[in-house]
């Protein structure tokens, strides 16, 4: 069985998270999308979205590098739901290597041309709901 196209995106969006290829990486957000950049900081648009990437590469002394778990894609409309595990492998406080899963949650559009564009970026996931309840 042939992967999703959305699958195939999100991992050459990892791989150009890794290679911190930043210009790669925007082709795959709408112009209006929003990325969930930490728990009550949201922040919209791709311009707005590439300097997020940045700074948080630049957080991570530029080790971050980023993996796909499990993914499941749900169609509806010209719309698909992504619920996935992101693997995060970062320095940790003492600059040794940390893994981290997440469980993310991403919105694509599908746009008039078939291409899946993603509208919202959100590798925190459901978890965003235990941080609002502290």
């Amino acid at each position: 069985m042939n992967s999703h196209p959305i699958k195939q995106i999100i991992e050459a969006c990892d791989k150009a998270i890794t290679a911190k290829d930043f210009d790669s990486l925007m082709q795959y957000y709408s112009e209006d999308a929003a990325l969930v950049v930490k728990p009550g900081m949201t922040v919209k648009g791709k311009d707005n979205i590439r300097k997020a990437f940045i700074a948080i590469s630049n957080f991570f002394q530029e080790q971050l590098i980023v993996e796909q778990g499990e993914i499941i894609v749900i169609e509806g409309a010209d719309n698909a739901l992504v619920i996935m595990e992101t693997v995060l492998h970062s320095p940790d406080e003492k600059n040794e290597s940390s893994k981290k899963i997440r469980r993310a949650t991403y919105v694509f559009r599908q746009e008039p041309d078939g291409r899946w564009l993603c509208t919202i970026d959100n590798s925190y996931g459901t978890s965003l709901l235990d941080e609002s309840n502290d």
